[in-house]
C-alpha cells in the first residue's frame, strides 16, 4: 500500500528566515502520529504547507495518496465570539461550501452528512446551541466535525489542547481516539510528550528539520530530546527517566 501522505524536501521561509528546512517523511494508513518539538520548531507551518495555506520552496513534493478528499484540517485558536450569531450546525456545515457551492441551498444529504459529522464528536445534540454559547473544549470538538463533514481519510491537527482544560482534553482525546479507531489517519502536533508517548503509534521530533520519526519507544530518549529541545530537563529515577519540556527554546 501507498502511504496516505508523502513529503520529499519540504522546505518554508519567512522574510528569508528558513522555517523548515528539507523535510522528509512518510505516513501510513491508518496510522496515528504526534508532532512534538518546542514553539517555534515549524509545526502549524508544516501543516499549513500540508494543506496548501503557504508557500513551500521550489522542488518540494507533497503526494496524497490517490482517490482520497483532501485531509481535514483544523487549526490552532478558533475560539468563537460568544455574540458571533452562528450555530454549531451552520458552522459544520460551513465544511461543505466547496462541495454545495456558493450561495446555494444544503440539500437532504448535506444535512445528514453534517449531523453524522456532530455524531462523530459527541455533539449532535448541541446542534441548534449558539457556537459561542459553547466551553472552549466543546468548540474544538465542532470544529473537528467541521474537518469531518467530507467523510475525510486523514485529519490534521494543530494544538488541538491548547488552552482548554483537562477534562476537555481528556474528552478530546477520547474522541481522537474513537475517529482513530473508526480509521481515520492522525496527524496532531502537541506540547504533551506524556500524551504523544503513551497514545500515539508514531511520534515525529521536529525543530525546523526533521530530528526523528518512529515509535514513541525510539524517541522517548535523552539523546533525541536533547537535540529536538536544547534546554530540556532530564531526570532520573530507578525505574524511570522524566523529561519536561521548558518551552524557553525559540
Amino acid at each position: 500500500m501507498p502511504p496516505i501522505l508523502s513529503v520529499q524536501n519540504m522546505s518554508v521561509q519567512y522574510a528569508g528566515v528558513t522555517v523548515l528546512d528539507a523535510v522528509n517523511f512518510e505516513i501510513q494508513a491508518g496510522d496515528s502520529v504526534a508532532i512534538i518539538g518546542p514553539n517555534g520548531a515549524g509545526k502549524s507551518t508544516l501543516m499549513k504547507a500540508l494543506m496548501g495555506l503557504i508557500p513551500v520552496q521550489r522542488g518540494c513534493d507533497i503526494r496524497f495518496a490517490p482517490g482520497l478528499p483532501l485531509p481535514g484540517y483544523v487549526p490552532q485558536h478558533q475560539a468563537m465570539n460568544s455574540d458571533f450569531p452562528v450555530t454549531v450546525y451552520e458552522v459544520v456545515l460551513m465544511g461543505l461550501v466547496r462541495q454545495i457551492g456558493w450561495l446555494k441551498r444544503a440539500n437532504k444529504q448535506h444535512r445528514k452528512q453534517v449531523m453524522a459529522a456532530l455524531e462523530q464528536v459527541g455533539m449532535a445534540e448541541y446542534a441548534g446551541r449558539q457556537i459561542g454559547e459553547l466551553s472552549g473544549g466543546q468548540q474544538r470538538r465542532v470544529f473537528i466535525a467541521r474537518a469531518l463533514v467530507q467523510n475525510v481519510a486523514l485529519l490534521l491537527l494543530d494544538e488541538p489542547f491548547a488552552g482548554v482544560d483537562v477534562g476537555a482534553q481528556a474528552d478530546l482525546m477520547t474522541v481522537i481516539d474513537q475517529l482513530h479507531q473508526q480509521g481515520i489517519t492522525i496527524l496532531l502536533s502537541t506540547h504533551d510528550l506524556t500524551l504523544a508517548f503513551q497514545r500515539f503509534k508514531v511520534v515525529m521530533a521536529l525543530h525546523r528539520r526533521l530530528i526523528a520519526l518512529g515509535k514513541p519507544s525510539e524517541l522517548a530518549r535523552a539523546d533525541v530530546l536533547r537535540e529536538l529541545y536544547g534546554g530540556i530537563i532530564v531526570g532520573s529515577g530507578q525505574s524511570m527517566t522524566l523529561f519536561v519540556d521548558d518551552h524557553q527554546c525559540c
